[in-house]
């Protein structure tokens, strides 16, 4: 909560700003606006929401982001004029709903006009802090981009987006905010979500998502599909004035700047996502934000047993968007990006971005040397380190270890008992590396290693706990949650949001529910699917 912030307390009192900085920029005006329509010169279509109808049941706000994002005290959750406002039927002053338009290639293929298909964004909220926030309603209903959509999401990925939105901040990785979700009793929509032809009536739901904006690499490329360089010098400009103060708009290789904070904020952002073994599950370019954080939770996972080709989403069935082809598709999405960019760079610009695009691949290779070596307690690099993690990595893979147990455990245990079998006993996970043909002899690199840093194994232990958590959003606890969820029991839902506020913290209720356990044998090679 806000230090000597006086916090809304009565959610009338909340308004948007009078005239959002989006509303500089084109906007479609189409009056069908809930018919598929190609857009063109147009950054945004004018849309109104379609409020969820029937009985409506808060099933979980972010206290957190309320708070500290949008002013609000957590109270005001409990008012029938916010559960409105979540389901789209209650509008602050200063209002303007719009869907954003962009394109995007999806598995690698150019997928044209994609677009907002069931998100409005509603206004844009400056808080205590100066800070500038757009409020988004996801499933609130469909827009001239739902293509073959209906505008709704359901129950279950509303849940996973929500959750997983909160706990990726507290995690440390750059993400979406998400402040509340509700679901209605009476509202259903048809879902197929294993593709078998059998689609089944499910709860709509609408998520509250927050993001100070929502443009991604396919904001720029159907500009480029569409022949519109114009709009995307207007649109590159707006995003620099508003979200790159550190680039002067009068600088003449400001487009330059641009490209090289969008990538290096990405490849600072999937280096994080390496660390806490987080797959995003779809990395089409149109699921990439320009700011470098996380967008459009779908088909995610947290890896479980250390496997470097783990792949959350059924529908990946080639693999493009392995957990270790991550870092590789991001740079294949950048590269997008400069496509997308050349029609506004002259010659020797293309050339500088070009000669910028050569250096990613060392850096990212770089972040994830940090990343790892952190995570192993170490704060420097030395010749080498990559192979302490690369047979680490092969013992987990070999002994099916879990990834975030591991190097939980391992910063709870002392260097000198990591031969102890009672004391490996205790620890599930870091227990089954001790039949390594070679398990000795890493153990004894890495305490050299550790001797090399110069640092105690009490300071090694701290510094691994502050950056391995003990509680990751694992799909089988969000499948329990969304199980009760169903049954308009919120409780475990409620609870993952109050759990990821602390990952790297003993929780004594998500230990009797076993979140650090061992997973359950059914939760192994679980895949989710896109049908949301």
């Amino acid at each position: 909560m806000l230090g000597t912030t006086k916090l809304i307390s009565d959610f009338k009192d909340f308004k948007f700003k009078s005239s959002p900085n989006y509303a500089k920029l084109p906007i479609n005006n189409n009056p069908e606006y809930n018919v598929p329509v190609a857009v063109n010169n147009a950054i945004f279509s004018k849309v109104p929401t379609e409020p969820l109808v029937g009985k409506l049941h808060l099933v979980c706000v972010s206290e957190e982001a309320l708070n500290n994002i949008l002013d609000l005290d957590t109270k005001v959750a409990d008012s029938e004029e916010f559960v409105n406002f979540s389901a789209g039927k209650y509008l602050p002053e200063g209002s303007l709903t719009v869907c954003h338009r962009y394109g995007g290639y999806q598995f690698g293929y150019w997928a044209d006009q994609l677009g907002d298909g069931r998100a409005h964004i509603l206004g844009e909220y400056v808080n205590s802090k100066g800070e500038s926030w757009q409020v988004q309603l996801k499933g609130c209903g469909e827009t001239p981009y739902s293509r073959f959509g209906d505008g709704r999401a359901v129950l279950r990925s509303s849940i996973r987006e929500m959750v997983a939105s909160e706990a990726c901040f507290h995690l440390g990785i750059p993400t979406t905010r998400a402040a509340a979700l509700v679901v209605s009793d009476d509202h259903k929509v048809w879902r197929d979500k294993t593709y078998s032809g059998r689609a089944l009536q499910e709860r709509a739901a609408v998520v509250i998502r927050l993001a100070p904006a929502w443009y991604r690499i396919g904001s720029f490329e159907i500009l480029l599909k569409r022949s519109e360089p114009d709009l995307a010098r207007t649109l590159a400009d707006f995003i620099i004035e508003h979200h790159f103060p550190e680039i002067s708009i009068d600088d003449t290789d400001r487009y330059v700047k641009l490209y090289s904070e969008v990538a290096h904020r990405n490849l600072d952002m999937v280096a994080t996502w390496q660390g806490m073994g987080f797959t995003h599950g779809v990395l089409n370019t149109d699921n990439i934000s320009l700011l470098g954080v996380t967008i459009d939770y779908g088909p995610y996972g947290f890896m479980e047993h250390y496997y470097d080709h783990y792949v959350p989403n059924s529908s990946d069935d080639m693999g493009r968007y392995a957990y270790k082809m991550q870092p590789e598709i991001l740079l294949w999405n950048l590269n997008k990006f400069v496509e997308a960019l050349i029609p506004i760079l002259s010659v020797e610009q293309i050339n500088m971005v070009r000669d910028i695009e050569k250096t990613l691949e060392s850096y990212v290779e770089e972040r994830l040397r940090n990343v790892f070596n952190k995570k192993l307690g170490l704060e420097t690099y030395k010749e080498g380190d990559e192979k302490i993690v690369k047979e680490l990595f092969s013992f987990m893979e070999d002994a099916t270890a879990d990834f975030t147990a591991t190097f939980r455990q391992l910063a709870e245990v002392k260097l000198d008992e990591l031969f102890k079998e009672d004391v490996l006993e205790k620890h599930w996970s870091l227990n089954k590396l001790k039949n390594g043909k070679t398990w000795e002899s890493w153990v004894n690199t890495y305490c050299e290693r550790i001797k090399d840093e110069n640092v105690t194994d009490e300071e090694r232990r701290a510094r691994m706990v502050r950056v391995n958590p003990l509680y990751v959003p694992r799909n089988w606890i969000l499948q329990e949650a969304i199980a009760d969820a169903e049954k308009n029991d919120f409780k475990k839902v409620q609870h993952l949001i109050e759990v990821f506020k602390k990952p790297f913290e003993v929780n004594e209720e998500a230990e009797k529910l076993g979140y650090s356990a061992q997973p359950p044998s059914w939760s192994y090679g679980l895949k989710l699917s896109c049908s949301s």
